[in-house]
């Protein structure tokens, strides 16, 4: 009976210690985030070497401060984009996935390497001031979190041709012309894309936050 409740207290005591190192060696040494959209190649002996990816253009826009936002202010910084507007009242969307951002945003509040875009898409609506609103409703840090809103048409274009929203998922129509998509994306410091992720999913989330903060490893960002 003693050597019983013996290897159960070793066993509970043991296997965090397991679980951290898998975390520090393993997932760090052996796990690689995907980097999407390779645009030029090279054959080297009987493998492709990849010289170009697609990164983000440039974009500028105004955030919920009423302050110019954008492209330049993310330089060496990894950041989290979404889509969205404030009028999306279905409880599996929109809202669904600011609070999961809300739940990113305090896993990394203390990384300011770590930022968060949202992009509205229905800029006649989502002025700064009803931006601003709608961020204090999930207790945005505005240091870390910005709510941007713009000229609609740079918007959508950034969202297709920028994010690629709608590449290789189905998304859901919830306007005439914008096709919504629930997805996070991940974006490095070079502004590829790493990772595309079910805002409305608590696992999908997770796997964005491990992938950050694999992401953040590579970049010996603490």
């Amino acid at each position: 009976m003693k050597n019983t409740k013996f290897l159960i207290l070793f066993a509970l005591l043991i296997l965090p210690i397991f679980g951290f190192l898998f975390l520090q060696f393993f997932v760090t040494n052996h796990y690689k985030v995907t980097i999407y959209y390779p645009l030029d190649s090279t054959k080297v002996g009987n493998k492709w070497q990849v010289n170009q990816y697609h990164t983000l253009p440039d974009f500028n826009f105004t955030d919920q401060n009423n302050q110019s936002f954008g492209k330049k202010n993310l330089k060496d910084k990894l950041y989290i984009a979404e889509f969205f507007f404030t009028k999306c009242g279905n409880p599996t969307l929109c809202p669904k996935m600011s609070s999961e951002l809300a739940r990113v945003q305090e896993h990394f509040a203390k990384i300011p390497s770590v930022q968060i875009v949202s992009f509205t898409v229905d800029p006649e609506n989502d002025t700064p001031e009803v931006l601003k609103n709608y961020s204090k409703k999930y207790n945005a840090d505005t240091k870390q979190w910005h709510f941007l809103t713009g000229e609609k048409k740079q918007i959508y274009q950034l969202a297709y041709k920028g994010f690629k929203i709608n590449a290789g998922e189905e998304t859901t129509g919830v306007t005439p012309e914008f096709m919504h998509a629930t997805k996070f994306i991940l974006v490095d410091k070079q502004h590829r894309i790493r990772g595309y992720y079910d805002g409305t999913e608590r696992e999908s989330v997770d796997k964005l936050i491990l992938e950050t903060q694999i992401l953040l490893r590579e970049y010996k960002i603490q």
